[in-house]
């Protein structure tokens, strides 16, 4: 390899770099003045670094078998941010590729794709914001928190206004902002946090969150605080049903309730992107599933929809959750009071019936069970089924494919095709499942499906959706699905 060469490359990485670097002010302008997320194929690029934002680029050549530069990119952002555009999902990636096929005038080609949102943005608009308490602060608790936190920095109308714990020893408060600062699986959170010990709340990214010490929905008044028409999220999973969770709406300030959980009796179990159409503003409580449930219905919907379904048997290899004994102790439930750690746990899922009720036209078609294994976090369904229609690994991996990149699921399905992924690659990832192209199985008409999903913060994400669109936050996407 000549000197020359070598030179050659360098020169281009620090072009290429220099231009990755020149994007992050463009994209956070973007956010924060015009309420516009920019994406890059489904991967969010606000608040990421400048080698995050090149490796994504690179992840293009696996979707579309075509090189995409930041110097295709950067033009974009750049006329985007003279557009005056108003708040939208806009994925520069998807453009920047149909412009280099097409070509022609920049900005009028992007006057055209972001058609609705161009000159959109009112300087000091303000509908209000929705206050969001979250019921809990367990490991969900405090996944939504960071999210809220996130995405409050783009304007997003959900605003984090108090969370709701049992205790208030000396200490407590300083433990629950440390316990949010500081997480073994998740890393620490990306952003500053300030305790008011007199007030006893917590100040995050500029949020001011009340901490609230109660033993029961009862002992709580959300208006002395300043809140009224709140959504309360219950993340305790203490009250699973009508009666138990109607307490929170009992309490002054709060008008509807979310519930992390599979939700029993009559309650809507929502999985957003399948069956949110069916959210009404009559409902008052409403359940975001199960992560297992979010995980597996999209894909078993997108299969369904182009194969169709006979039966099948969902098998979750499920991370250890605190349901579990760390060491050998009594629990109520078969098996669970074996070490976590220790041991592979065979226990029971209602995912496939869950599933069912999500996607009616599966019911009677699943069977399911599960193993908890000694992993913290990230978990695998395995989706065994026998279709109407015969098809090949090739059709059905390009298909699932396409799915997670150009349809109305794309922020449900994710899709990787690596011989060397494991389940450590998943921690974070934002879809409620990824299929694992590379092993997938078919012979004829019988099809298993490897679905990975984080299930702490992948469902996480499926949750604040859902509060999206019980709160009217909705926005244009584009380009156009």
């Amino acid at each position: 390899m000549s000197q020359e060469v070598l030179d050659n490359c360098f020169q281009d990485w620090q072009e290429r770099e220099a231009l990755a670097e020149a994007m992050i002010p463009l994209i956070g302008q973007l956010y924060r003045k015009n309420n516009v997320v920019t994406s890059l194929y489904g991967r969010a690029m606000v608040n990421q670094s400048v080698i995050r934002i090149m490796k994504d680029h690179r992840f293009v050549r696996q979707v579309e078998g075509t090189e995409l530069s930041v110097r295709d990119t950067h033009p974009i952002l750049e006329t985007m941010a003279r557009l005056n555009l108003g708040p939208a999902h806009v994925d520069i990636g998807k453009l920047a590729v149909k412009f280099k096929a097409e070509g022609g005038d920049l900005e009028a080609f992007l006057r055209k794709e972001l058609e609705g949102a161009v000159d959109q943005h009112q300087d000091g608009a303000d509908d209000g914001y929705k206050d969001v308490v979250l019921y809990g602060f367990g490991r969900i608790g405090r996944l939504l928190a960071r999210i809220l936190v996130e995405k409050a920095g783009g304007g997003n109308k959900l605003r984090l206004r108090a969370i709701v714990v049992r205790g208030g020893k000396e200490g407590d408060l300083q433990k629950r902002a440390s316990l949010l600062r500081r997480d073994s699986v998740h890393g620490s959170f990306q952003g500053t946090i300030a305790v008011d010990e007199d007030a006893k709340a917590l100040i995050i990214n500029g949020n001011y969150v009340q901490m609230i010490y109660a033993n029961s929905p009862a002992e709580v008044d959300y208006t002395t605080y300043g809140i009224n028409d709140a959504i309360v999220v219950d993340n305790t999973g203490m009250w699973r049903d009508e009666a138990g969770l109607s307490q929170h709406l009992a309490c002054n300030g709060a008008s509807r309730v979310l519930l992390t959980a599979p939700g029993k009796g009559d309650l809507k179990n929502i999985v957003h992107g399948i069956n949110s159409d069916i959210i009404s503003d009559d409902d008052k409580i409403l359940s975001a599933a199960s992560c297992t449930t979010n995980a597996i219905v999209p894909v078993l919907k997108a299969v369904e929809d182009k194969y169709g379904v006979v039966h099948g048997h969902v098998e979750t290899v499920h991370a250890f959750t605190n349901d579990q004994n760390l060491i050998d102790n009594f629990h109520k439930a078969k098996r669970r009071g074996r070490a976590a750690p220790l041991n592979m746990v065979i226990t029971e899922t209602g995912a496939a019936s869950a599933a069912a009720k999500a996607l009616p036209s599966l019911k009677g078609k699943l069977t399911g069970n599960a193993i908890r294994v000694p992993t913290p976090n990230v978990s695998m369904a395995i989706l065994n089924l026998t279709l109407e229609k015969e098809t090949t690994v090739e059709e059905i991996n390009d298909y699932l494919r396409d799915t997670s990149l150009h349809s109305g699921l794309q922020k449900q399905i994710d899709y990787v095709r690596s011989p060397e992924v494991v389940s450590s690659d998943f921690v974070g990832n934002r879809h409620a499942g990824i299929v694992d192209g590379e092993a997938t199985i078919v012979s004829g008409k019988q099809a298993v499906l490897y679905v990975w999903y984080d299930n702490e913060f992948g469902y996480s994400c499926q949750v604040v959706r859902i509060l999206q669109q019980i709160s009217n936050v909705q926005f244009q996407h584009f380009p156009a699905r």
